[in-house]
């Protein structure tokens, strides 16, 4: 049975630009209110975490949510600037009904989002968010904008002690590891894991250089973390040798990639490959199983496969990850992007920093660097196009996109595969092209790319 049409929530929560419509104040306040009424309905006096990340726009969403979810009733915590993973973390060890987060992860800053986990730590489904959307809308039609506004509670800097929580518990994870022969360079996007990430790696014996961790509000994500992981590899190449590793996160820290002590990026595909085998040798990866998505490259499915290790395919998002995960039984999963989650612990939700401690342990325990662990990987030529589109309109509406897409398919045959999909956080269309040759990749994805331009491109 499909899933129902949403109007607010995408694969990440609830996201926009701040300050327009549903990130304006009044829908804030409606939607904290929403949220709030659901929670009493279960919880007699139900307590919600707020955490946030480093936009400037972060701290009055925060505000207006907490006066929406206080005018139901509902007690507001702040644990200020943390992760996306602390958030759901700490929901479940510390007895909170609810955790919300507000951050548009690798959006720009002038972006932001209000993502929900329910106090087990999961993300909510997608059917619990199409109830809690009807509620919010009922909210909307029943306000006034001047109940709306107000400063609300204040929620910087949050309670320290449950930023220092989290933590203990990332390093409790691999506290039996001796780390102190590696070297770091460490980039925290200006965004979340710049409250963290000093209270977990050096404090592990890492050696451990930083960098973007200066928020100003407006430069998180920007030209840094996990959406240029080159830049981080560059810095690597030049220091010849300074650096075992290169880590970077994305804006709220649930997703990392890595550069190898070369100068290398290394994407979630080899990191999956790596934590497979890992896992695989100590009889924690169960069902010889990995969950991917679609955007994951053949080379990884050829490499696992190698290895005896088996590889589903989920949508992309996170979420559709773990549900795939939950079905059958598998203790690890990913995207290439970088979201790994480990179901061998107690982790709910893709986590980057614990990411980057798993990496480390691999290579502690095997004594091999980054590159030697994935050196068979042989990647397919691959090409990620995003256009910007106006709405998003079915594909199988668009007959020019759909010939261009079935041509690719024919002419691929079994020798490459064909993605087009829409970003569920952005007003983006993306086409994704592997194949044996770069020439055939690059005509392909340019004709779909055009033919998506042509039809509702920006």
């Amino acid at each position: 049975m499909p899933s129902p049409v949403r109007q607010l929530f995408g694969t990440d929560g609830i996201r926009g630009v701040a300050g327009e419509y549903p990130l304006d104040s009044h829908t804030v306040f409606a939607i904290g209110r929403a949220l709030g009424a659901r929670l009493a309905e279960k919880y007699p006096s139900p307590r919600v975490l707020i955490g946030q990340d480093t936009r400037e726009s972060s701290d009055w969403i925060s505000r207006a949510l907490a006066r929406g979810l206080q005018s139901s009733e509902a007690e507001v915590v702040s644990a200020g600037v943390i992760t996306t993973p602390g958030v759901a973390y700490l929901t479940r060890t510390h007895g909170f009904s609810a955790g919300i987060v507000i951050s548009a992860s690798h959006n720009p800053w002038t972006d932001n989002g209000i993502k929900v986990f329910g106090a087990d730590g999961y993300k909510l489904s997608d059917e619990i968010e199409h109830q809690i959307e009807t509620q919010i809308f009922y909210h909307l039609e029943e306000l006034e904008r001047a109940e709306s506004e107000g400063e609300g509670p204040a929620m910087l800097p949050g309670e320290e002690k449950l930023r220092e929580d989290y933590a203990a518990w990332l390093r409790s994870q691999v506290a039996d590891v001796d780390f102190s022969r590696f070297r770091v360079l460490l980039d925290c996007a200006n965004g979340a894991a710049s409250a963290i990430a000093h209270l977990v790696f050096p404090k592990l014996n890492i050696v451990t250089e930083f960098t973007h961790i200066c928020p100003t509000g407006r430069n998180i994500n920007a030209q840094c973390g996990a959406l240029h992981p080159e830049e981080v590899a560059h810095h690597i190449a030049q220091a010849r040798g300074r650096f075992d590793l290169g880590i970077t996160f994305d804006g709220d820290a649930d997703r990392a990639l890595f550069s190898d002590a070369h100068g290398n990026i290394v994407n979630g595909d080899a990191v999956l490959l790596l934590a497979a085998r890992d896992m695989t040798s100590r009889g924690r990866l169960h069902g010889n199983t990995v969950v991917a998505t679609t955007m994951s490259n053949m080379g990884l499915e050829a490499a696992l496969k190698r290895s005896g290790i088996h590889m589903l395919r989920a949508a992309v998002g996170d979420k559709y990850v773990l549900e795939e995960m939950q079905k059958t039984g598998a203790t690890l999963g990913g995207e290439q992007s970088g979201h790994i989650l480990f179901m061998d612990s107690d982790a709910t939700t893709g986590d980057g920093i614990l990411t980057a401690l798993r990496v480390l342990e691999v290579l502690a325990r095997s004594g091999k660097s980054l590159a030697e662990l994935i050196e068979d990987l042989k990647v397919f030529p691959q090409v990620i196009r995003n256009i910007k589109v106006r709405e998003k309109t079915p594909l199988k509406d668009l007959p020019n996109v759909m010939g261009a897409i079935q041509a690719a398919e024919q002419d691929l045959g079994e020798s490459g595969r064909v993605v087009v999909r829409y970003s569920g956080t952005e007003k983006l269309a993306r086409v994704m092209i592997e194949a044996e040759s770069a020439e055939k990749m690059n005509h392909h994805a340019g004709a779909i790319s055009d033919a998506i331009q042509e039809a509702i491109g920006i």
